[in-house]
């Protein structure tokens, strides 16, 4: 999707028996289709083949044969049984890049091992640090593991594509979700690696700067940041008229405030319990001080800022969040909606591969295409 929206032609191969799964993944659902295939499958087009026979095997071939690149993440062995594994398709076509993508890559103890975001989100860590300090390990509110792996592929098939004009040839790419998931653990792996720090839970508090962390008010929650020494004495000065706390021994540093977190965080929570999110965020707001309103997804994409950026639209009725790319030179293209099973099968057989119409017939006829 993202290569989509920013100007790939994307051939969509389904099964022509229901297609893609994500099409059945509801409720919810939006004009007789789940919204989660709603979500990531704009800017495509929709070829239903089914490649367990030859007649259309030889059409993906065909369209690989043709295509700059191909994603697949199918378990480790499934297409070389088929014979549309890399060595077999760049035999075909020495330029095409063909980017893998697996739960544990295609090497390795594990390669042969199904992939599910929500088990990498376990195997990875990710679990282990998010959620309350004394309650149970907590996922990510989407599937983190799966996006991670997705940016990572797109990365990495631009950077294959940009060396492709250099060298004239393609490449074999191979992402795990475990993989970037692990590099996703950033600073708490780099103090289990080189502090011998056991990483933990902190709910919505942060490891390492205090205070950065969410606080109550008389009616609602808010995000406190302050990252430094400065926008600690403001808040103090400014905002809890504690003008005594940024000198107190406990708290004259960020290392200090970390070390005395409880007596701190104590402190604030009662200088915030009897007032409003609102008067709180905006006296924040005067002194440069980041805080934020915790708000629900609703109130965000109905936001003036949201709409201010055009990160949400609509295509063929279909509302949509936007891509985060914004160019000067080169705008994304126009985009549309994601596509009906087979939506496409038809026009892109003519106008990549030249069938004709009795040709299609035939093929439909036989339930190799729909």
């Amino acid at each position: 999707m993202a290569l989509g929206d920013l100007g790939a032609e994307i051939w969509k191969i389904e099964n022509p028996n229901g297609g893609d799964e994500t099409r059945s993944w509801s409720p919810p659902a939006a004009h007789g289709t789940s919204t989660y295939y709603l979500s990531i499958n704009r800017n495509k087009s929709s070829v239903a083949v089914d490649f367990r026979g030859e007649r259309g095997r030889a059409i993906v071939r065909e369209l690989a044969a043709r295509a700059d690149v191909l994603v697949e993440n199918y378990l480790t062995g499934t297409l070389t049984r088929y014979g549309l594994d890399y060595a077999a398709l760049a035999a075909l076509n020495p330029r095409l890049i063909y980017c893998s993508l697996s739960g544990y890559g295609r090497t390795g103890t594990l390669a042969a091992r199904a992939g599910y975001d929500f088990l990498i989100q376990a195997e990875s860590g990710f679990m282990s640090i998010t959620g309350e300090p004394d309650g149970t390990p907590q996922k990510f509110g989407l599937a983190i593991s799966d996006l991670l792996a997705g940016d990572a592929a797109t990365q990495a098939i631009l950077a294959a594509l940009y060396a492709r004009e250099r060298t004239g040839a393609g490449q074999l790419i191979d992402i795990a979700l475990l993989d970037a998931s692990v590099a996703a653990l950033s600073s708490v792996a780099n103090a289990s690696l080189n502090a011998d720090v056991h990483a933990k839970r902190y709910g919505n508090a942060h490891a390492s700067i205090v205070p950065y962390q969410t606080f109550d008010t008389a009616d609602a929650p808010f995000v406190l940041a302050c990252a430094n020494n400065r926008q600690f004495r403001d808040l103090c000065v400014a905002v809890i008229d504690r003008p005594d706390l940024p000198d107190d021994a406990r708290f004259a540093t960020n290392t200090l405030r970390v070390t005395n977190r409880d007596a701190l965080t104590a402190i604030l929570a009662g200088s915030f319990a009897a007032r409003s999110c609102d008067d709180i965020v905006a006296a924040c707001a005067t002194v440069n001080v980041p805080a934020g309103r915790v708000r629900t997804v609703e109130e965000v994409l109905a936001s003036a800022e949201v709409a201010g950026r055009d990160m949400v639209y609509e295509a063929d009725g279909i509302r949509m969040t936007g891509s985060p790319l914004h160019f000067s030179a080169t705008p994304l293209r126009a985009t549309s909606a994601p596509p009906a099973l087979g939506e496409h099968t038809d026009a892109i057989l003519r106008s990549v591969l030249g069938y004709e119409d009795g040709r299609l017939r035939d093929l439909r006829a036989a339930g190799v295409i729909r």
